[in-house]
């Protein structure tokens, strides 16, 4: 599913497009996403001006005149710009529609997305309110991952992939992020020291910030035909590599099942 690096890709490319553009139309192509779809939005939406973009973990908040668009991508959705009238496809559930010609268009094969609208404050939603922390802010550090780990028995990579741990560490950026950080995804979050809790915190920042930027890469893309960033084209070292030689100390890379999540990792790198 897109992860805090696709989604930041995704803001970064729609944003020129759609800020400061008023709404002439909404558009449903089906009654519910993850989530019913509020079909008096297709009234209430149109004449409001979208004033900017932002992003809180995998969410995007387009913010209106009178509220704001709540968006989630679910398992395989995508975002892209396109022209008003362009042949929707299978999959396409929502346009908005703007007065310049240009149109905001939701697609989402396994319609486990989300497009909310709210009148109050978006980050006091329930769907926002008890998440943690951006990880890309100064606010997450060793030190506060160290005291949210006390006594926990929780694995380690369970405990960063916890939104109300830090928001936006999927499954393949946690695997990543352990194998730089040299810590096994098995270990009890409370048996790490904080020193090592300061290694993770930094790499957690280092593989989001590059995959960011080899997301950015295809930002130019959104007004194409396809719409979706350059998911994960950093390479990477650990996850989906099972029996590939680890690239520090040659040994095959190792896999297993952690909370119904594949995890990835080397036996001799990471304890």
């Amino acid at each position: 599913m897109p992860e805090l690096p696709e989604v930041e890709t995704t803001l970064r490319g729609i944003a020129p497009h759609v800020t400061d553009r008023t709404i002439l139309e909404c558009v449903f192509r089906t009654a519910k996403l993850r989530w019913p779809l509020d079909l008096a939005l297709c009234y209430h939406l149109p004449g409001q001006k979208i004033r900017k973009v932002e992003r809180r973990a995998k969410y995007l908040l387009l913010s209106c005149d009178l509220g704001t668009i709540i968006l989630h991508l679910g398992m395989s959705g995508s975002l892209r710009i396109v022209q008003a009238g362009t042949t929707e496809r299978k999959h396409d559930h929502v346009d908005l529609i703007f007065t310049d010609g240009q149109c905001l268009r939701l697609t989402d094969p396994r319609k486990f997305g989300a497009f909310i609208y709210t009148d109050s404050d978006p980050y006091s939603h329930k769907l926002l309110h008890s998440l943690g922390p951006e990880p890309l802010t100064d606010f997450f550090c060793g030190d506060y991952l160290y005291a949210m780990a006390k006594g926990r028995k929780l694995v380690i990579k369970q405990f960063i992939m916890d939104q109300k741990t830090v928001v936006g560490v999927g499954n393949i950026y946690a695997s990543e992020a352990l194998f730089r950080a040299g810590i096994r995804p098995d270990r009890a979050a409370g048996r790490i020291s904080l020193k090592r809790y300061e290694k993770l915190a930094c790499a957690i920042k280092e593989i989001l910030h590059q995959a960011i930027t080899a997301g950015g890469t295809t930002i130019n893309d959104f007004s194409q035909a396809d719409g979706k960033p350059g998911y994960f084209a950093q390479q990477l070292q650990v996850y989906g590599r099972s029996g590939e030689p680890c690239s520090i100390c040659g040994l095959p890379i190792h896999s297993q099942r952690l909370g119904q999540r594949s995890t990835f990792y080397c036996s001799r790198c990471q304890i």
